[in-house]
């Protein structure tokens, strides 16, 4: 079995939840203690993932960025050599998903050929809801990308969502 290791950069703003979708991710855990993060924490995980006709072990480097304005100087050098990106949204903050579009731009700049997709987190808080499913599709089409209505929380579509990204990677 072929193996092969990817960078994908988790973006958005704060407090979206990205460390809580890699954790889901990674370890199947969820804290509902906000910590933000404080520059970059990376985490791996492997997944087996269709090519053809065989199985590929692929390694997603996960680069969890932190979401600030303090922290936009730095983005650059931490999104270097990313193969793909994972766009997060709050969907009980509309601001959210209009600042995806800068992230994108950022990210196109140094690595033109990156993967994209879109994870419209916190889907579990149906009573907080800001943004409609079809304000989320409008964003996903305009960029050209698929989306998932995620929960790390629940853990709703977030293996899902890891998995779609890693078969576009490779």
């Amino acid at each position: 079995m072929a193996n092969v290791s990817k960078k994908v950069c988790l973006l958005g703003d704060f407090a979206v939840g990205k460390t809580s979708l890699v954790r889901r991710f990674v370890y199947n855990r969820f804290d509902d203690k906000y910590l933000s993060t404080i520059g970059v924490k990376v985490s791996r995980k492997t997944v087996s993932v269709p090519h053809h006709d065989q199985i590929m072990a692929l390694t997603l480097m996960l680069w969890d960025l932190a979401g600030s304005e303090e922290f936009s100087a730095m983005r650059a050098s931490y999104l270097r050599g990313a193969a793909g990106g994972i766009l997060v949204c709050d969907l009980t903050r509309p601001e959210t998903l209009n600042s995806l579009f800068s992230y994108v731009e950022d990210l196109s700049r140094l690595n033109p050929k990156a993967r994209l997709i879109l994870a419209a987190n916190k889907h579990d808080l149906v009573d907080q809801h800001q943004l409609s499913e079809t304000e989320i599709a409008t964003a996903a089409d305009q960029l050209n990308i698929s989306y998932y209505l995620t929960s790390a929380k629940t853990g709703n579509e977030v293996e899902s969502l890891f998995r779609q990204l890693g078969r576009q990677l490779i």
